[in-house]
């Protein structure tokens, strides 16, 4: 199409290739997880193919019609958790018939891509910047420990429950019961090869290679054919609706409508956050900018026709993006190549697929659970102000133990109260000191005289106007990146950044990291107290920032400047 680029095809097409050989092993994985609630031999097949169609689908269609140029689409861990529950409910609920489960996911899936269209047609991509960091930190974490609370049973040979408590009960009944030695060797030989290989070359993706060699070595093992994935079926699977695919006869249409809307509003709310995120680390890594809104209706094209075709759901995701970007990819071409190869895979390949252990699976996801858990966030907890530390943990713990939806909807109830809370005692306790500078019609900058001339050439002075926080951050980024590229030394004026919380500091991390990247000296000063209180206890000050780079006037800076050669 006309508003794609062919100017990189090369990179481009280096690019889908590698991050198709990423998205391999995952897709097979989050397949499985996703129908591992399911006590039915022909779940592991069956939801191998339901991740590689969602890969495929999903992959090729966001890339063509999505806002992001570099982004590759997939099951992803969050959108698997959701997609997992839904199934083993709809296998209860349906007293194991496999029809019932696959069209409840299919109408899911096509809610969920739905829900994304009217998201990005109504623009409600920009507000995602207003979810703050404690409440997407312990969101994510608690995804990741579900992921891999799921994955310690089938790397020792067993089927996993679906509910937490009901992992966390019943593994010393089922440790007891016995475990499969091979399988677990083969779990955890693929958890070291995963971490290890990289330190050896980072040109081919570990987990592939632990899914290869892993895979061969098994054959040796005498492995119990039911702990593999087991058959593929080759080729697109029929739609949920044709004769061909699932039967339709005697379902009730109007209730499993009713059923399905919710959990497909909530994959929609999921992929959405998720997307959108991970467009955020392509445009850092790229320079580039994304369509927010075009980016959801491309992720709903995608989801409802992946949906359509029996796949799971799934979003943005950052692994496969990043390895993208490295790799060469540049525009949507790379996430159509990524896709064209999955469909290869699942045209001509897939009876190889079936040797692979569940074990060597469950492998890759608890490294990739691993991945997702925010342990800054836990390991800054004792420093960042109480309310945040508060709504990371009644998410993390939410999340885990009760409803991914119900965390992410109360936690931002709680983050708002509070954020509300202690930003009208800091404007309350401005009262005074504004009026005073509206009185004398103040220039919060006049000071700005005596620089030096031979060094104005150099240098370049940012002004904050207003708080840092988890509101202002994506505005905070975009000022940051424009700093010019000729500036060798910038001066940060704090001077009217009264709060600053937890999102903001993280971004003033990441914007002071990237000037010195570029060689660039960072100058802070008139920083206020509650600002000084969180770089510091953060390590900003004086990790990144030496304190002698700090001044409480901007006379004292102009004096540092005059030594500058």
């Amino acid at each position: 199409m006309a508003f794609i680029s062919t100017n990189n095809i090369k990179g481009d097409v280096f690019g889908g290739i590698t991050a198709g050989i990423v998205a391999l092993p995952l897709a097979l994985a989050f397949g499985i997880q996703a129908f591992g609630g399911i006590d039915d031999p022909a779940a592991s097949s069956m939801g191998a193919l339901a991740g590689l169609v969602g890969a495929t689908l999903l992959g090729f269609f966001a890339s063509l019609f999505g806002g992001t140029h570099s982004q590759i689409s997939g099951p992803t861990g969050p959108m698997t958790v959701i997609t997992a529950s839904l199934i083993s409910g709809a296998w209860v609920a349906s007293q194991g018939n496999f029809s019932a489960v696959l069209i409840a996911m299919s109408m899911a899936g096509m809610f969920c891509g739905l829900f994304q269209i009217l998201f990005g047609i109504i623009r409600i991509g920009k507000y995602v910047r207003y979810i703050p960091y404690p409440v997407l930190s312990g969101f994510m974490s608690g995804i990741g420990v579900i992921i891999i609370l799921q994955q310690i049973y089938p790397i020792i040979g067993s089927k996993s429950p679906v509910a937490v408590v009901d992992m966390l009960i019943n593994f010393p009944q089922t440790v007891a019961a016995g475990i499969s030695v091979p399988a677990l060797l083969l779990g955890l030989a693929t958890i070291v090869i995963i971490q290890l290989f990289p330190k050896v070359t980072t040109k081919v993706p570990s987990t592939l290679v632990a899914l290869v060699l892993v895979t061969i070595a098994s054959l040796f093992c005498g492995l119990d054919a039911k702990l593999t994935i087991g058959d593929i079926p080759a080729g697109l699977p029929m739609p949920f609706f044709a004769k061909e695919g699932p039967s339709l006869e005697g379902l009730d249409w109007l209730s499993l409508i009713n059923t399905d809307i919710i959990p497909g509003l909530t994959l929609a709310g999921l992929g959405s956050i998720d997307t959108l995120l991970t467009s955020v680390v392509a445009d850092n890594i790229t320079k580039t900018k994304h369509n927010s809104n075009k980016e959801l209706i491309g992720q709903g094209i995608g989801n409802a026709l992946a949906g359509m075709f029996c796949g799971i759901s799934g979003a943005g995701a950052t692994m496969r993006t990043v390895v993208n970007v490295k790799s060469g990819g540049r525009s949507q071409i790379s996430g159509m190549v990524h896709s064209l190869f999955l469909l290869a895979i699942l045209l001509g390949l897939g009876s190889l697929v079936k040797y692979v252990p569940l074990s060597v699976l469950a492998g890759i996801l608890i490294t990739v659970g691993w991945g997702i858990i925010d342990f800054k966030g836990f390991k800054d907890l004792a420093k960042v102000p109480r309310a945040d530390a508060f709504v990371l943990m009644v998410v993390f713990l939410m999340t885990v133990f009760v409803d991914l939806l119900t965390a992410v909807g109360i936690g931002m109830v709680i983050a708002c109260v509070l954020f509300m809370k202690r930003f009208s005692d800091l404007v309350e306790g401005s009262y005074d000191s504004h009026a005073m500078s509206v009185a004398k019609k103040e220039n919060p900058w006049s000071d700005e005289v005596g620089i030096p001339e031979e060094v104005k050439e150099r240098i370049y002075i940012q002004h904050l106007d207003g708080p840092v926080f988890f509101g202002s951050v994506t505005r905070f980024q975009e000022v940051m990146h424009n700093v010019p590229e000729t500036a060798q030394v910038v001066i940060i004026r704090m001077k009217l950044v009264n709060f600053m919380d937890q999102s903001g500091a993280y971004a003033m991390e990441t914007a002071i990291k990237d000037l010195q990247a570029r060689g660039v000296t960072v100058l802070m000063t008139i920083i206020q107290p509650q600002a000084w209180y969180m770089l510091t206890k953060l390590n900003i000050i004086p990790g990144l920032v030496p304190k002698e780079n700090t001044f409480k006037t901007f006379e004292e800076c102009t004096a540092y400047l005059k030594n500058l050669k």
